[in-house]
C-alpha cells in the first residue's frame, strides 16, 4: 500500500494530540497504535471508517474515532473515510440503502421528494426509517467488512511484490548488497 501517500495526507500526531477541544479525551492519543501506518491499523481503519460512513446518524466522525481507540486502528483515516457520505453524496447514498433496505423487507419503495432539512427528516422518519436503516446497516457491514479484506489483501500483495522485486534485483546484481 502507498505507505508514503497515507502519511503525506495524514496530520501529524502532534498536531491532533495538540488540539485544545480534544484534551479531554486525556493521554488516549498518545497511543502509537492510533498513528502507525500499517496493514492492521490501516485495515481496521477501512473497517471502522467504512462502516460509519455508511449509517445516517448525526456525530459520525465522533462515532468513527470512539471505535478507532477501541480498535486501535488508524484514527486520522477511520475519520476521513466516514467523508465518503458527505453532503454532497448523502442523498444517492441513502437513498440507495433505503431502496435496499425496503427490498430486504420486501416492501414497494416510496417515491419522495428529498428536502436536506431536520424537520423533513424527522416527518418522514415514520414512513422510510426501518428500511432506511435496514438498507443501511446492511451496506454498512458489506463495506466495512469488503474494504477490509481488500486493503488487507492489497498490502500483503504489494509487499510480496517488493519481495520479489528485491529477490530479481539480488540475483541480477550478487555484489550490490542490500537495496539503497
Amino acid at each position: 500500500m502507498p505507505k508514503k501517500l497515507i502519511k503525506k495526507w495524514m496530520p501529524s500526531p502532534e498536531k491532533i494530540q495538540s488540539n485544545k477541544s480534544l484534551h479531554f479525551l486525556g493521554d488516549v492519543l498518545h497511543d502509537p497504535n492510533l498513528w502507525h501506518i500499517n496493514r492492521r491499523s490501516v485495515s481496521r481503519a477501512f473497517l471502522n471508517g467504512l462502516f460509519f460512513a455508511f449509517i445516517p446518524m448525526p456525530a459520525q466522525m465522533a462515532f468513527a474515532a470512539f471505535v478507532s481507540i477501541w480498535l486501535r486502528s488508524n484514527l486520522p483515516l477511520s475519520c476521513a473515510l466516514v467523508w465518503i457520505s458527505n453532503p454532497l453524496t448523502m442523498p444517492p447514498l441513502f437513498y440507495a440503502n433505503y431502496v435496499i433496505g425496503a427490498w430486504l423487507m420486501g416492501i414497494e419503495p416510496q417515491p419522495f421528494a428529498f428536502e436536506p432539512t431536520f424537520d423533513w427528516f424527522l416527518s418522514k422518519l415514520g414512513d422510510i426509517g426501518a428500511p432506511l436503516y435496514l438498507g443501511s446497516f446492511v451496506v454498512a457491514i458489506v463495506a466495512s467488512i469488503g474494504g477490509y479484506f481488500a486493503v488487507d489483501l492489497l498490502w500483503r500483495r504489494t509487499i510480496a511484490q517488493s519481495w520479489k522485486l528485491r529477490k530479481l534485483r539480488r540475483k541480477a546484481d550478487p555484489d550490490a548488497g542490500e537495496d539503497a
